[in-house]
């Protein structure tokens, strides 16, 4: 496969190669030109997030199924991809062997999605188990680094193998010089859901505990929410932290102006955004990701 030649034209193509040649996709996974270094000069990333189908969760704002067209999905996905101000992806498996075959990855940053096992809604869902990739896939696959959730609530025993679990991918993450991820939440169980205190001080606490996981902290980055009172909350780490989007509840207006915001801290290193820019509300995907690019870049 020459170098820089996407392995699929089309999606057809895409089904065909999962079909009759899987082992295209480990090929295009190594030959894919990655970054010589992580931070651009501005030692900033935009990143879009695609990982939210994985868990279950396909909902964005009042549409509860809007992820749920996969072609849909990677069309929104290559328009964000597209911009030259975007600097990468985080995605479940699937997601980045797609876009790996479409040639749309070429040059980006690429973070794999590692633990989906907490189903958005199940009894389960604290027992967060790491069922996507995990550190080795993550080399053997030519990623940049892993992202994983982890939530603490001191009501559900799910929540220590889940400590323990993302404690044992920084380490191994590390070993090979790989970036850990980790977008931590202090949560609890409120009326049979998943509740997360988005207070400060909640923040805080779950910064506390996520930050001193793992045998090494050397490649371990944050990925936090914006909240109120968010200076407090970059006062509480030294590490290089992202800002998440999560699921919009205010206008493209509002959200954009809390980003910027923040993004003016010490220690904030970009955004990694998914459903706010890949389902606003007037669907034009690359306004809203030119409009966070300009306020990374």
């Amino acid at each position: 496969m020459p170098e820089n030649t996407p392995a699929a034209r089309d999606y057809a193509q895409v089904s065909h190669l999962r079909a009759f040649e899987p082992e295209r996709i480990g090929q295009a996974a190594r030959a894919r030109r990655r970054r010589e270094r992580l931070l651009p000069d501005d030692g900033r990333l935009m990143i879009i997030a695609a990982d939210h189908p994985a868990r279950g969760a396909n909902g964005v704002g009042s549409r509860p199924m809007a992820m749920a067209s996969r072609t849909e999905l990677l069309d929104r996905l290559q328009v964000a991809l597209a911009d030259p101000g975007v600097d990468g992806l985080l995605g479940s498996a699937d997601i980045i062997e797609d876009l790996t075959l479409l040639g749309a990855l070429e040059g980006k940053v690429v973070f794999g999605s590692m633990n989906r096992g907490g189903l958005q809604g199940a009894s389960f869902e604290l027992d967060d188990r790491f069922t996507g990739y995990d550190a080795r896939a993550i080399a053997d696959a030519n990623l940049d680094g892993g992202k994983f959730l982890t939530r603490i609530a001191l009501d559900d025993p799910g929540t220590l193998p889940t400590l323990t679990a993302s404690a044992d991918a920084i380490s191994e993450l590390a070993e090979r010089r790989l970036i850990a991820m980790i977008e931590p939440f202090w949560s609890r169980w409120e009326g049979g859901k998943v509740r997360h205190d988005l207070s400060a001080d909640g923040v805080v606490k779950s910064v506390n505990v996520a930050q001193a996981l793992g045998r090494t902290t050397a490649y371990t980055w944050l990925k936090l929410p914006v909240v109120d009172d968010m200076e407090r909350v970059m006062e509480s780490t030294t590490l290089p932290t992202v800002l998440l989007g999560g699921d919009p509840i205010t206008s493209p207006e509002e959200t954009f102006a809390t980003w910027q915001k923040a993004l003016s801290l010490p220690s904030v290193r970009g955004l990694t955004v998914g459903r706010t820019l890949l389902y606003p509300p007037d669907d034009d995907v690359a306004a809203a990701v030119r409009t966070a690019v300009s306020l990374v870049h």
